[in-house]
């Protein structure tokens, strides 16, 4: 693609930010340019750019005269972030006394092309010292050297990353490094880990990607690969194609795959040593709970959650909600799409369980006290409604009297 035709799918014009206000000799760089030539541009691409001067100073200049919001991303390297307008855009002093020498320390070839910008005396330029083009063309992840990986050896597991995102091979000499220095992952902060990992997970072929993560043992200091020490892995290969068969839109495809895959490849203590944050960590631990639990009633079949005692149906959902789908995605199809179908309705008294009375109401009409006995007519009402001996929308007298008739068969004299 020839820079001009870049720099239109790019659509300038569109940015928050007039690229003219930019200092003479700034270069987009990264992934806007790699996928811009590759024709899978996001509606609003992140804009990586590096200037000639201060990139942390001029991200919070462009903060203050246009009502931004400046993030410090690196004091050391003068690197700078700037939010606005719903865009994100990092600023990064070169590296270097040229534009080819910093793109010279980068990762990948495929994120090392650079767009000279037209500002001043300069003129648009695709700028390609290291053969991205090429790599481009052939489909290829190629490091740029073994160094550049251990500059930073998040890059290992972002290779592996982003060769599933953009369906790429791996070059050998680049998988070897990755052999090689796997368990210098483990010096990264867990959190940049787990941000890249849940990244992989996400992509529509994240099977092809959790593969390689296997393979390389990147993970192996927090997913030991002795035999019993790791999750079931054969569910993190759930794919679109199964989510297609048991009637998912894409949206809740999106919704479903990436926590299905992270709860098969992470266990609870890997995602604590990655630093997960509580809820995260929940979900998860939910998502395995009741997938172990159907299992082992053998109840993925046929019936599914509904082959569950009553109790436990109302648990499994007042504990997965709208992470629901990541569990109906190994159910075999009729029953996972009638379950969806019904997950879908938001007033479903079993898969989005409510009492039909709230406890204040409760409390006003029945002379009744905070405590657990008022949970536990709760329970009851919620159950009822769920199972349909109360009907959906019974009105409030109706439930009433079914409160009242709970609490005189548990001896309260004051409903006698």
């Amino acid at each position: 693609m020839p820079h001009q035709a870049l720099w239109a799918v790019l659509a300038p014009r569109t940015w928050p930010l007039p690229f003219h206000l930019l200092p003479p000799g700034s270069a987009l760089v990264g992934g806007a340019v790699r996928d811009g030539l590759i024709g899978r541009l996001g509606e609003r691409p992140d804009l990586d750019l590096v200037v000639p001067g201060d990139g942390l100073a001029l991200a919070h200049q462009f903060a203050r005269e246009l009502g931004g919001t400046a993030v410090d991303l690196d004091r050391e390297r003068s690197i700078g972030r700037l939010v606005l307008k719903g865009w994100t855009l990092d600023f990064a002093k070169q590296e270097g006394d040229s534009l080819p020498a910093d793109l010279s320390r980068r990762d990948y070839t495929v994120n090392a092309i650079a767009l000279l910008l037209p500002i001043g005396q300069k003129t648009l330029a695709l700028i390609d010292p290291l053969q991205g083009l090429e790599d481009l063309r052939q489909q290829r992840m190629r490091a740029l050297s073994e160094e550049n990986l251990l500059n930073d050896p998040l890059r290992l597991l972002r290779g592996l990353r982003l060769a599933t995102e953009l369906n790429f091979a791996i070059t050998d000499q680049t998988w070897e490094w990755i052999l090689r220095h796997r368990l210098r992952l483990a010096s990264v902060a867990g959190e940049r880990v787990l941000a890249e990992l849940q990244r992989l997970v996400g992509c529509l072929q994240g099977m092809r990607g959790i593969d390689l993560l296997l393979q390389s043992g990147l993970l192996e200091a927090w997913t030991p690969r002795s035999e019993g020490s790791h999750p079931s892995l054969s569910l993190a290969h759930l794919s679109p194609a199964q989510a297609r068969e048991r009637g998912f839109t894409e949206e809740e495809t999106a919704l479903a795959l990436p926590l299905a895959r992270l709860a098969a490849l992470l266990d609870e203590a890997s995602l604590e040593a990655l630093h997960a944050s509580q809820k995260l960590r929940r979900r998860c631990r939910h998502l395995r709970r009741w997938r172990q639990r159907l299992a082992a009633l053998d109840l993925l079949g046929q019936q599914g959650s509904g082959g569950l005692p009553e109790a436990e149906q109302l648990e499994l959902h007042r504990q997965m909600g709208v992470d629901l789908p990541a569990l109906l995605l190994e159910l075999v199809p009729p029953v996972a799409e009638a379950a969806l179908q019904r997950w879908r309705d938001p007033g479903d008294p079993l898969f989005h369980p409510q009492p039909p009375l709230d406890g204040r109401k409760l409390q006003a009409q029945l002379n009744l006290s905070a405590g657990p006995r008022l949970g536990q007519l709760l329970n009851h009402l919620t159950a009822e409604r769920a199972f349909g001996r109360l009907p959906r929308e019974a009105a409030d007298q109706q439930t009433l009297t079914v409160a009242r008739t709970w609490l005189k068969a548990l001896g309260d004299p004051r409903h006698d």
